[in-house]
Order: structure tokens, then C-alpha cells, then sequence
């Protein structure tokens, strides 16, 4: 099940709730898809406040723009602005990725339950007839280096999901701050990352990519329910513009933070009249 952090959460979380669902005699497809059900619905907050940043990110967008323009040839004093901007507004730039990294001990966890697990052992499913190992629709007459002689189903259909996941997820943060190479690099990693999950899960059980299947359908629904009815964008700017009126307590890591920028600034300004 994994070590450390891994081995606990499959150990108090993922084994009992599986257990229990296991207990009902349903079918292990449906155990697995319940099983997703109940997880994306407990990292919903998580997902919710990581779309919550994306959309600060991306309101906030055209000021940071003019600050990029009014600072276009001294980058520290662009910085210093961005960051005062980010401070009078009530937006933590890092605020979208503290809960990816919450979350990420659950992913790597069920990508070590499923294969370990003894009840996907000659338990069929669908097309599947054993989700313990790899569902072959297709033997190939020659092998792909890396991918193998079979085509897997549930992995080439967990691979196009992926690919509306991360278009669905560019839409969603849209603007929120990435552009140019680091926009350039998004955009081919969107269409990278199921290439290589197609290769890497190809041989791989099939009810690891089942559950990814589920899972990354549950998040283009959670990112529509999130981006339709949830975040009114307007509603988000005009909240954000209100928190510039309030007066800002520094906090110790940002007030000393802000002094060496200033210290930094100095020597280089130094610099620059030394030569």
C-alpha cells in the first residue's frame, strides 16, 4: 500500500471505506465507482478553493498586466508592485497550490491500492475480466516500445478523458496569470500527459484506470458546476477591489520579506551608478 503518508491513507482511509462498500455485494465496478464518488466529493472543498484562486488569479490579470507595462525594464519594483497588489487585495498567488498538495497523498495512495488490492483478483467488469491486470480488446500483431502488443480499453478511454480534463482546467484558469513560455509549456504538457498515461497504464490494472476514468469525469463536472453556478467572476473583482479599501496588517514573513526586496533594490541601484 505504499510507505509513509501513502500507507496510512490507504491503511485509515481508502481500505475501511472499501471494505464497507464491499460489504453490500455489489459488483466491484460499481464498489470502485462509489468508492470515486465518496473521494471526489471529500477533496470537493479542496478542488473548489484551487478553482477559487485560479479565478482571483484571473481577475486580477489586467492589473497585473498594467503593472507589467508601467515596470517593463526594472523587474523588482514590478515585483514589489505585484506583491503590494496581491496584498491589498486579499490574494495569495500560492493560495491554488497548498490544496493540490493536500490532495496529492490520496492520488498517489490509490495508485498503489488498486493494483495491491486482492478483491480486483478475477473480479470482471464490463469488458474487463480482470481488473487486477490489464483489459486487452485488441492484440496487436507487433509490440510499441513502452506500450506493448494489446490496446486497454479503459486506459485509452481514462487517456481522452484527460484530455477534456486539462482543456476543461485551461478554460477554468484561463488568465490567471500564465503566459508566454509558461502558457507555451501548459499547453503541451495538455496533450503530453495522456500520451504518456496511455503508454505508462497500458499494461497496467485496469481498475486503477477505471477508477482515473470516473475520476476525471466527476472533475469536468465539479470544474462546469463550479465555473456555472458557484464563482460569479464580477461578483469575485468587486469583492476584491472592496479589500483594497481595508487597511493591511503586515504580516512578519511579508514585512521582512518586503525588506530585503527593498535591500535588494538599493544594490542594485548602487550597481547600476557604480558603472
Amino acid at each position: 500500500y505504499g510507505w509513509g503518508i501513502f500507507g496510512w491513507v490507504n491503511h485509515l482511509i481508502i481500505r475501511p471505506v472499501f471494505n464497507f462498500l464491499i460489504g453490500f455485494d455489489m459488483s466491484i465496478g460499481i464498489v470502485i465507482l462509489l468508492l470515486t464518488i465518496i473521494i471526489k466529493m471529500l477533496l470537493f472543498p479542496i478542488t473548489w478553493k484551487t478553482y477559487l484562486s485560479s479565478a482571483k488569479m484571473k481577475v486580477l490579470k489586467p492589473e497585473i498586466a498594467e503593472l507589467t507595462e508601467k515596470y517593463k525594464n526594472d523587474a523588482m519594483k514590478k515585483q514589489q508592485a505585484t506583491m503590494a497588489l496581491y496584498r491589498q487585495t486579499g490574494v495569495n498567488p500560492l493560495a491554488g497550490c497548498i490544496p493540490m498538495l493536500i490532495q496529492m497523498p490520496i492520488l498517489f495512495a490509490l495508485f498503489r491500492f488498486f493494483p495491491a488490492t486482492f478483491d480486483l483478483r478475477q473480479k470482471s467488469f464490463l469488458w474487463a475480466e480482470d481488473l487486477s491486470t490489464y483489459d486487452s480488446i485488441l492484440e496487436l500483431p507487433f509490440e510499441i516500445p513502452f506500450y506493448g502488443a494489446h490496446v486497454s480499453l479503459f486506459t485509452l478511454l481514462m487517456a481522452i478523458s484527460m484530455i477534456f480534463y486539462t482543456r476543461a482546467n485551461s478554460q477554468m484558469t484561463a488568465g490567471a496569470g500564465m503566459e508566454g513560455a509558461m502558457a507555451a509549456q501548459m499547453k503541451i504538457m495538455m496533450y503530453l500527459m495522456p500520451i504518456m498515461m496511455l503508454f505508462f497504464f497500458n499494461s497496467y490494472a485496469s481498475g486503477l484506470s477505471y477508477y482515473y476514468l470516473i475520476a476525471n469525469m466527476m472533475t469536468i463536472g465539479q470544474q462546469f458546476v463550479i465555473k456555472k453556478y458557484i464563482i460569479d467572476e464580477e461578483k469575485l473583482l468587486a469583492k476584491i477591489q472592496a479589500n483594497k479599501a481595508k487597511p493591511k496588517k503586515k504580516s512578519g514573513f511579508a514585512a521582512k520579506l518586503e525588506a530585503r526586496m527593498k535591500e535588494a533594490q538599493k544594490l542594485q541601484e548602487q550597481r547600476r551608478k557604480k558603472k
